[in-house]
């Protein structure tokens, strides 16, 4: 898969072990002892609160990143989704804010409903790191840094791939209304191919309703021949509706889940746009553990990037086994 230089970069200083402490008002403070029993022994208490729902398979891998460095770090981790639901995500927030936290984690598919919350947060000296969708938002609402990938270059990305594979028309399936990262995927992807891009509009809550609507589409409209969903859910459900209509149109995804990676190394789908969910989880508590310790921030005033990374036929067995173990 490949990787920007930056990426490999930011990620190989998040390995850095503080070893001086601060309060959450910057004045330098012992660590604590004990911790969530790995290597670090900081104690701090985390928050990361998601607009995914309980158990997305995309969500599931973020939530394990997260968890697996508070182990590491020796801190408490705690992961909440709000099921798509801004209103409810904002009061996590709130009611983290009010916990006194040492640091919140927070994606924003919807920035707007939650500027109010994270500006709360970040008044009451709570350092904030968004991930995951947000980025245009993030240094403006006052976080400290944003861990993600730019969704109109993945989008881009994806759609010169598809324009080398000979697609010139094409759908671009959005699984979840007003998700801003969504909408600049299919920006991104229009720009890349250079042709005819038609947005579908489908639920992922709904999957089976998702693969009727694309076969129907497909179905009414010969010409298209490339489908890019833009979430794995919604993409497993795509390979069966491609099929079904008689379709001959080519088909990728953004993100993984094992029905994709089963899909791409049997040839049924071309690729998936890989944004690395997990360090999405892992790196933001790493940057939080080393700006509570020792006021390290990371990027530069950049988002620090976890992709676009690239899942083919030729690397779909290694991620296959690795997506086993929860981590992809």
């Amino acid at each position: 898969m490949r990787l920007r230089k930056g990426v490999i970069v930011a990620a190989s200083a998040l390995v850095l072990v503080a070893t001086a402490a601060c309060s959450g008002t910057g004045q330098p403070t012992s660590p604590a002892s004990g911790g969530g029993g790995g290597a670090g022994t900081y104690g701090y208490k985390f928050s990361v609160i998601t607009h995914g729902a309980p158990g997305d398979t995309f969500w599931d891998v973020v939530k394990k990143g997260a968890e697996k460095a508070g182990s590491d770090e020796g801190v408490s981790v705690n992961y909440q989704a709000s099921g798509g639901d801004p209103a409810k995500q904002a009061q996590l927030i709130d009611a983290a804010v009010n916990e006194k936290v040492d640091g919140i984690v927070v994606s924003m598919a919807n920035p707007d409903a939650l500027q109010a919350s994270i500006r709360k947060a970040v008044d009451a000296g709570i350092p904030v790191i968004t991930i995951n969708s947000g980025q245009d938002k993030s240094k403006e609402f006052g976080a400290i840094a944003h861990v993600g990938q730019d969704e109109v270059i993945a989008g881009r990305g994806a759609g010169e791939q598809m324009r080398a594979a000979g697609v010139t028309k094409a759908l671009c399936v959005i699984q979840e209304a007003g998700n801003i990262g969504l909408e600049q995927r299919c920006q991104g992807f229009r720009e890349g191919l250079g042709g005819e891009v038609e947005n579908l509009q489908v639920e992922n809550s709904n999957p089976s309703g998702a693969e009727a609507t694309i076969k129907a589409k497909l179905q009414t409209d010969p010409s298209i021949n490339g489908v890019l969903t833009l979430g794995p859910v919604i993409g497993a459900v795509a390979i069966k509706a491609v099929a079904d209509s008689g379709s001959s149109a080519k088909l990728a995804t953004f993100d993984l889940n094992a029905d994709v990676t089963q899909a791409i190394a049997d040839g049924r789908m071309l690729f998936a746009v890989d944004q690395q969910q997990y360090t999405q989880g892992y790196l933001p508590i790493v940057m939080l553990t080393l700006y509570k310790s020792n006021l390290n921030t990371i990027g530069g005033g950049q988002p620090v990037l976890t992709g676009p990374g690239y899942v083919t036929q030729e690397n779909a067995a290694q991620v296959q086994s690795l997506a086993a173990q929860g981590t992809r």
